[in-house]
Formats: C-alpha cells, sequence, structure tokens
C-alpha cells in the first residue's frame, strides 16, 4: 500500500470528476466529510434557486404555466431528471414531501392488511423515523406495533444478513419496508434478491433511499420494487429541508393514493374543483400538497451536475474513494483501536465510511476541531463520506494523518466523550 502524499495527488490528476469540485462552495480550511448527512451548497443550485426568485418576481401567479420552469409542472420535471439516478421511466418519480411525509403516503397506499396478513416488516437498524412512521400507521390501521411490526434482527449490530430478511417474510407479512443502505455501517442490501423473494409470497416492498440515491445506482423498475422515497440533502446536495422524492413502479399506475391531496389529481382535472378526485396515471398521483418551490429549487441546479457526471461515474469513483479510504486505515491506524465496520466488499460498500472505538463522540469533536467535518452515530461510531463530486483522494489522505495525530497526542481526550445536541 502507497502511503505517500505523492500518491494521492497522483490519485486526483486521474480523476475525470475533479472539475466538479470547483462548482460547490467548500469552507475555508475544511475537510468536509459530511455529505452523508447534508451536502455542500453547489454555485449551480444557488443560481436555480436565484432563478426562482426571479420568477416569482417577474411573473407571480403566471409563473404556475409561464417561465423556464413552469411551476405546476416542477414536481414531475424534476422527478423525471432523478429517474435515472434510480434506474426508473420518469413517469414513476417525481419530487414531493419529506422522506416521512412520503413514507406516510406510501404505506398508507400499500399497506393493506386482510385476514391474516397483518403485519409489516422492517429491521432494527433503520433509521428511527421509519420507524416511527410505520408504528403510526400500524396504530391508525387498529393494530398494536408491538405485535404486528417485525424487525430483523443483526448478528453484529452493523450488518443485516439477506437470509434472515427472506426468512422474516411470513405468511402474515402485508408490507415490506427496508433501508437500501443502512445509515450506520452503509451496507448496500440485496434489492433485487429480496423484492424477488418478498413478490414470491405476494407481497409488497419499498425501500429507503436517502442514503444511497447519488451515491449508488439502482435498477428500481428492472427490479420490480413497488416503491421507494428519499431524502434530497444529503448526497444530493440540494439543501437543508429540500423537497424529498418518491418513486412508484407504473404497475400500480392508476389507483387512488392512500392521503390524497390537491396536487394527487389529473393535472388536466384538477382546476375542475370537483370533490370526486381523477388520480394522476402516474406516480405524481402520489403528491398531497402544493409543490414546496424554492425549497425544490436547489435540485433543478444539482440534479444537472449529476447528469453530466453520470452516476455509474460517480458510483466507480466513490467506491475508489472509500476503499483508499481503507487500505490506509489499515495501514497507518493499527494500533488505535479503531473497528472497521463497514461492508469489505464492493457491491456491498455505500458511499461512506463506518469506524467504531470506544471514543467515537470525543475523537469527532477532536477532528472537527482540526478542520475535518465527521458524523458521529451513538454509541460508538464514526462515518467519513468522501464525496465523489466534491471531495478529494489527497483530502482523504489528509484525513488519515490528522487522525493519527489526534489519536498519537491524544488529543481527543480533552473533550467529553458525550455527542452534541445535534450527532
Amino acid at each position: 500500500m502507497n502511503t505517500e502524499k505523492a500518491y494521492a495527488a497522483y490519485l486526483d490528476q486521474q480523476d475525470e470528476l475533479a472539475n466538479f469540485r470547483d462548482e460547490f462552495y467548500i469552507p475555508e480550511n475544511t475537510i468536509y466529510m459530511d455529505g452523508n448527512s447534508l451536502g455542500l451548497l453547489s454555485k449551480r443550485a444557488e443560481q436555480a434557486v436565484d432563478d426562482m426568485m426571479a420568477s416569482w418576481k417577474t411573473y407571480a401567479i403566471d409563473g404556475w404555466t409561464n417561465g423556464n420552469e413552469p411551476w405546476y409542472y416542477l414536481s414531475e420535471k424534476l422527478g423525471a431528471v432523478t429517474a435515472p439516478l434510480i434506474g426508473a421511466s420518469p413517469e414513476e418519480v417525481v419530487v414531493t414531501g419529506s422522506t416521512t411525509t412520503n413514507l406516510h403516503q406510501l404505506t398508507a397506499s400499500f399497506y393493506q392488511p386482510e385476514g391474516k396478513k397483518t403485519k409489516i416488516l422492517a429491521d432494527t437498524l433503520n433509521f428511527p423515523s421509519d420507524i416511527y412512521a410505520l408504528k403510526s400507521q400500524l396504530k391508525l390501521k387498529g393494530y398494536n406495533p408491538d405485535e404486528h411490526l417485525i424487525q430483523v434482527e443483526s448478528n453484529d449490530g452493523n450488518m443485516l444478513d439477506t437470509k434472515d430478511i427472506i426468512d422474516a417474510m411470513a405468511d402474515d407479512v402485508a408490507l415490506i419496508v427496508l433501508p437500501g443502505v443502512l445509515y450506520r455501517s452503509g451496507q448496500v442490501l440485496d434489492m433485487k434478491t429480496l423484492t424477488d423473494e418478498a413478490h414470491r409470497r405476494g407481497i409488497p416492498i419499498g425501500f429507503d433511499l436517502c442514503h444511497s440515491i447519488g451515491s449508488v445506482p439502482h435498477q428500481l423498475s428492472k427490479w420490480g420494487v413497488d416503491f421507494a422515497f428519499w431524502c434530497t440533502y444529503k448526497h444530493l446536495n440540494a439543501g437543508p429541508g429540500s423537497v424529498a422524492g418518491l418513486y412508484v413502479n407504473r404497475k400500480h399506475f392508476g389507483r387512488e393514493p392512500g392521503l390524497a391531496g390537491w396536487f394527487s389529481s389529473s393535472k388536466e382535472k384538477q382546476f375542475d374543483m370537483e370533490h370526486t378526485l381523477t388520480p394522476a396515471q402516474d406516480a405524481g398521483t402520489y403528491q398531497i400538497g402544493t409543490p414546496h418551490l424554492l425549497s425544490a429549487a436547489p435540485l433543478l441546479g444539482s440534479l444537472e451536475m449529476f447528469a453530466q457526471a453520470g452516476i455509474d461515474n460517480i458510483r466507480q469513483k466513490s467506491l475508489q474513494l472509500t476503499q483508499y479510504f481503507i487500505e490506509l486505515l489499515e495501514t497507518e491506524l493499527t494500533d488505535y483501536g479503531f473497528t472497521i465496520a463497514n461492508p469489505r466488499k464492493t457491491e456491498e460498500r455505500g458511499g461512506h465510511i463506518y469506524l467504531e472505538h470506544p471514543d467515537a463522540a470525543r475523537i469527532c469533536k477532536a477532528l472537527k476541531a482540526d478542520g475535518v467535518v465527521p458524523d458521529f452515530r451513538k454509541p460508538n461510531g464514526i462515518r467519513l463520506a468522501p464525496v465523489a463530486l466534491y471531495n478529494s483522494f489527497t483530502e482523504v489522505w489528509k484525513t488519515i494523518q490528522i487522525l493519527k495525530t489526534i489519536m498519537n497526542e491524544e488529543r481527543y481526550k480533552q473533550y467529553e466523550n458525550e455527542r452534541g445536541i445535534i450527532a
């Protein structure tokens, strides 16, 4: 393993995506390794917001149908531009809502308990908000979550076994909701196999793509996935609170959404103002309210870069960055008590590195004090996300050197080993 800085510089020289770094506002004197929590602002996203404000200023209410980006069709347009990132057709994707409101919508639409099929299958490693939503939906249907929410256990606290998930697909399961990538360890689940096995048993299945969209390619339509949902402020770099997205396989088109609303309507019928909904004949019917235009606008700029870079190229660089990270960790930091807890196989590894250490919280504080922005996950996890569009191999090398100095000099001991209010 070549641990010299010059080798990192060589890798940067070979990087075909390196120029995209200039598109982003990089905090001064900072190595930003937290793009899997909040992506950085790009100049194109900033311009797209300015353009949306100008449209409002210029057209007022006529902005719904006039201008370069008519607001009435923006959610569908952004869905179409997002579709290649997840292997979907344009009409199967819409940008709307938030991660959790979209999960509520999709669960309300696809969770149809009948007879003994009353349970929802999830897992113990998923992000808490998904579990909150699923429990809430069970209660709304009159079921006790303690009895009707099945959560597949992990054997090691970090990863899920595909066989264990399949074994839990029992006759009483009415719906399956799983993460595409586990938010702690970065494990990529085998979505194709899980979808095939769910459908063999007549169970609809959906995936949370928050930690995979924009860093890992998917083929949702080809795999036959029923639905998916995601945020856009992580790898898609659309900003805090930016509008989320959802996918619904075309085989489900024509059905009424579980939670109907103003924008669930067919666009041609919406302003007939009838009290009987005529559902849109695509994923757009799973919208509920009016598009959040100013929070969706950054995607116009950000997704343009993804179209230019190509998700396969992004994935290739992402894997190279994380592999380089792992090799440096194994070479430079073997004696400091770190455990590399993310998958080693490339096909199973998402876009971030996950380290475990008993002093993880205080190490994260020390890293930040030395100019590296990491992410702490309770109880003892450190996430480091080298993002393909704006992080470099040299930054990975520098992060390892800074971390090594922190451990050598025990700088972390000046901090409490407790997380901050936001971790």
